[in-house]
């Protein structure tokens, strides 16, 4: 009956998708705080806190105020410079990545509990908590996008709990820290107590009863989009969706903007939420270090090195190669700022494939790649999507990933999820590929055998090319001899803050003129020409020209190996448009790339206009059907944008879209019609600020193509599986007219066990639900993440979508208990000189029952800490921590950390008995440690119980 209860209110759900549930609207009314806002305020108001701390401990200025003001752009060159990193746009990708998450909640989780209505604030509380242990095992398995993925949906979820319910009308004015903890929140109005009143007339701000505040009670509103009902006496959510305010007690006390019933306490619970969110954000900082906390918000991004490797036995010389390029790679960039901040290595042959290799140890990704050898194969296609799929899964977006083989890929049952992978990721793949004609010339054949692996390998080379395409990379054939020539693409490829200009795919037998603009925020800009024998001549702004044939030009120098023309651009370039004029009786790609800050990140996103949220599709949008896209301009402050077009990939049609400005460099594009066709998107505007000029026109495009199409696909949202628990995950298939069987696969990338329905039957105009099961081995490490892919394909395999998860494997979490820390005592005699003299303390940390203590340090303080080995006392696990500082640094912060990221506080500070004051300050440890009095020179310690007296 449960079962039954969930597909149907999962199949309303997605017949409805009510924009209902939104708080902070990313839409919202003049003056109101958004979502999207107070996710962007909060990251960069704490990621510049831990930037000034650094900067502090090592003796440097941090001179950027931490205000209101903050911009992604500031926030990103003040750390650069305090860390001495090359600019990247990893925060303002960091912050992209978490809103869309935050927002997909709104359109994804119809659940109370969610968003914290209905009085569901205990099971709000423990998505949070839930969400906060996924945030930390992601980040101990180095899964930093689907640590995002689980931060942006506790942020919306702690969010909302400052707009749904009453907390600040009851006149708080400091975040509900216990949200983020495991201890139970008893305070909630019961089910049958009577919470609101009706409102007077227009005016709901007074509608929550006295008795409720009297008593410091939480509750939240309720709502009903298709029922008037809801518990007697019980408050509204409001708002023009919600049926229930229409039932006694009318109105509502959501926050959701300043023109919402309680709007007139938006400001106050927005500001909160931000507050809240930072608190969240410290947590996090504090169980996993200043390091990973950067990584996490894309601070120490730079490039990503990885490679898939064939490892059959006729791969040895391409192997040495690879090892080659390597080490030149990490050699030329090992002391720079540019040097990869990641590395990845996936090695097949056949019937293998993996392990994956994902590390930031350069030194271990040398000894990894010296390891590999070339054995056995040789003798049909290889496991090369196989290996493809892992590195896709485990690689940041937008990353640019290497391929080296000399044999096709006999897994074509992973093309479309590969396909699927490469268009959600939006990353490029390159292939290096090496006599993969002469391949089966070894085999012992008959000629009519040997003239249909030759069609074989041509179709398999096609499909190389069509992946490399699709993806906005390359496949660049040469031969063994020539491969290091052409590895020079690699160096260039993994560069930081890498950006596409322009890439086409051009049509034999048609002489094209194709134009593009170069930009004075462009370096290092390169044209890559592959195809077999084009004709070309490059011309600048000015007219002046180079034809293909002139090696080192006015222009460039030209280099070629194989089907690989390389055109580096000379480094006092004009600025304006640009075009190349080609012809080739051979089909030819194009594409223009430099080093730039300036760029844009996109997705398409559901639109649900001034009532409700943009939230981001994870599937292929509706052919022919009203599309948004969400676009954020990186690297600049003064941008306008002009143009934002959908450009054929194989074509010369595009698709305009109406730019619509959210502020900032952030804006929502509307195109009336998507087309059939295969897609990039390009985008134009207007930067100023430049370096060699006041403002100047820019041109960029993703190189990804993008499709849409005619079936539209839905799953329930899941992001956690246990080990050994099988996980049901609920989908909706309706068509666009096309009665059938659809074919229903549905793959993942850890090899774990996946059953799906084969087919499901629609009529035409119809459809259907499905449930996908996948099973993680019961011994599968705790933070394994693993990327679903569920397809469906039409009848006669005429068009495609799908839907890709992100999940990570969570074992049970039973210890909920933070470290303790009880102060065991303090030593000072400070003079009115404070440098001149020190003081000390010791402390006993305790971790209860728990997992153990993994670490403790300094937070807060200038002194020394040496710490005990810590030992076990009746199952207590304990450590005992001595300090000692100057008395010009008169405060400390101590910090615990247990095994599964659970965290313990304590703080202390002294007072210099010369200074005459009479201070009493209770200090509390968040792990309900110890309270500390300070009066004159006495010390009393108060554990767990706060007692006030007069000395």
């Amino acid at each position: 009956m449960t079962s039954m209860i969930a597909v149907t209110m999962f199949l309303l759900w997605g017949a409805v998708q009510p924009p209902w549930t939104t708080a902070f609207k990313a839409l919202s009314s003049p003056g109101s705080l958004t979502h999207r806002q107070i996710t962007e305020m909060a990251i960069l108001r704490k990621t510049a806190q831990v930037c000034r701390d650094i900067a502090i401990a090592g003796g440097q200025d941090f001179m950027l105020p931490i205000d209101n003001t903050l911009t992604v752009h500031a926030v990103q060159k003040a750390c650069t410079n305090l860390r001495s990193v090359y600019f990247t746009n990893g925060l303002q990708s960091a912050i992209f990545q978490t809103y869309l998450w935050n927002a997909f909640v709104d359109g994804n989780q119809i659940s109370a509990a969610w968003h914290c209505d209905a009085e569901k604030i205990r099971e709000g509380q423990m998505i949070i908590t839930d969400g906060l242990d996924k945030v930390k095992v992601n980040i101990d398995s180095e899964s930093y996008v689907f640590a995002r993925m689980s931060l942006g949906f506790i942020c919306h979820t702690l969010q909302d709990f400052y707009s749904h319910s009453n907390w600040v009308e009851l006149g708080n004015t400091a975040p509900f820290s216990n949200m983020i903890k495991k201890v139970f929140i008893d305070n909630i109005a019961g089910p049958n107590m009577k919470t609101c009143r009706n409102c007077n007339g227009g005016v709901c701000s007074d509608n929550i009863l006295p008795e409720i505040k009297v008593n410091n009670l939480l509750t939240s509103g309720y709502f009903g989009l298709l029922s008037s009902s809801k518990p007697e006496g019980k408050c509204s959510h409001g708002g023009y969706y919600d049926r229930t305010s229409s039932t006694a007690p009318t109105g509502g006390i959501n926050k959701d903007e300043v023109i919402s019933e309680h709007g007139i306490y938006h400001r106050s619970a927005a500001d909160l939420a931000i507050s809240a969110t930072m608190e969240l954000l410290e947590d996090i900082r504090l169980a996993k270090g200043n390091s990973a906390f950067l990584r996490l918000m894309g601070m120490n991004k730079t490039s990503v090195l990885a490679f898939v490797i064939d490892t059959t036995g006729s791969m040895s010389d391409d192997i040495a190669e690879v090892k080659r390029v390597s080490l030149n790679i990490i050699d030329s960039r090992r002391a720079s700022a540019e040097k990869p901040s990641e590395y990845i290595l996936v090695q097949f042959n056949d019937p293998d494939f993996g392990p994956l290799i994902r590390t930031e140890n350069a030194q271990l990704f040398i000894e990894k790649i010296n390891s590999l050898t070339a054995n056995d194969g040789g003798d049909e296609p290889e496991m090369c999507l196989s290996g493809l799929q892992l590195a896709l899964a485990a690689a940041p977006p937008s990353t640019d990933i290497f391929v080296f083989t000399d044999a096709g890929a006999k897994d074509f049952a992973l093309l479309s999820t590969i396909k699927a992978m490469i268009e959600s990721t939006k990353s490029r793949v390159n292939f290096m590929l090496t006599k993969v004609s002469s391949l089966r010339k070894k085999r012992d054949v008959s000629q009519s055998q040997r003239f249909l692996s030759r069609s074989m390998i041509s179709s398999e080379l096609q499909l190389y090319r069509d992946l490399a395409q699709a993806s906005g990379g390359q496949a660049i054939e040469v031969t063994k001899s020539t491969l290091s020539q052409a590895t020079t693409v690699i160096m260039d490829s993994s560069a930081p803050t890498l950006v596409t200009v322009l890439q086409v795919v051009g049509s034999p037998a048609n002489p094209e003129n194709i134009y593009f603009l170069l930009d004075s925020f462009l370096s290092n800009v390169t044209m890559y020409i592959t195809g077999v024998s084009p004709v070309f001549t490059l011309y600048n702004p000015t007219g002046a020209s180079q034809s293909g044939l002139v090696a080192d030009g006015p222009l460039g120098s030209i280099q070629t190996v194989g089907n690989l023309w390389s055109v580096k651009f000379k480094s006092d370039y004009q600025t304006g448009e640009w075009w190349i004029s080609i012809n080739s009786s051979n089909p030819y790609t194009i594409k223009v790339t430099g080093q730039s800050s300036v760029d844009f990140l996109y997705n398409f996103v559901t639109s649900e206009g001034l009532q409700g949220d943009f939230t981001p599709k994870d599937n292929r949008p509706l052919s022919g059907q009203n599309a948004t896209l969400f676009v954020s301009v990186t690297g600049g402050e003064s941008v306008t944008v002009t143009d934002v077009l959908l450009a054929e990939a194989l074509g010369t049609k595009a698709v305009y879209g109406t730019i619509q400005s959210l502020g900032g460099t952030d804006y929502l594009v509307h195109v009336q019609s998507l087309p059939e066709w295969a897609f990039v998107v390009q985008l134009k505007g207007q930067l100023s600020g430049s370096p060699r000029s006041s403002a100047v026109q820019f041109q960029r495009q993703s190189p990804t193509q993008q499709r849409s199409s005619g079936i539209k696909m839905m799953a329930e949202s899941q992001n956690a599986l246990q080990p050994g628990i099988p996980l049901n995950v609920s989908f909706i298939l309706t068509n666009n007219g096309t009665a059938g069987n659809y074919t229903i696969r549905a793959k993942n990338d850890r090899g774990f066990k996946v059953s799906v329905p084969s087919f499901l039957n629609l009529e035409a105009g119809g459809r259907a639900q499905g449930i996908v099961t996948l099973t993680a081995p019961s011994n599968t490490d705790s933070g394994t993440d693993v990327t679903l892919t569920i397809e469906a394909e039409a009848p006669g395999s005429a068009d495609l979508n799908y839907v890709t998860l992100r999940l990570t494997v969570i074992a049970e979490v039973t210890d909920v208990s933070r470290p303790v820390c009880q102060l065991m005592s303090i030593k000072s005699d400070c003079p009115l000189e404070c440098s001149s003299a020190s003081w000390e303390l010791s402390a006993n940390f305790t971790d209860g029952n728990g997992t153990g203590m993994v670490r403790v340090f300094v937070n807060l303080g200038s002194g020394s800490l040496s710490i005990s080995p810590a030992i076990s006392e009746n199952g207590t696990s304990v450590a005992v921590a001595f300090y000692n500082a100057s008395c010009c640094s008169p405060e400390v912060e101590l910090v615990a950390v247990d095994k599964v990221g659970n965290v313990g506080t304590c703080f202390t500070s002294i007072k210099s008995p010369s200074a005459n004051t009479t201070t009493v300050r209770p200090v509390t440890s968040t792990a309900s440690g110890c309270f500390v009095l300070f009066v004159f020179t006495k010390y009393i310690l108060l554990c767990n119980i706060v007692i006030l007296f007069l000395w």
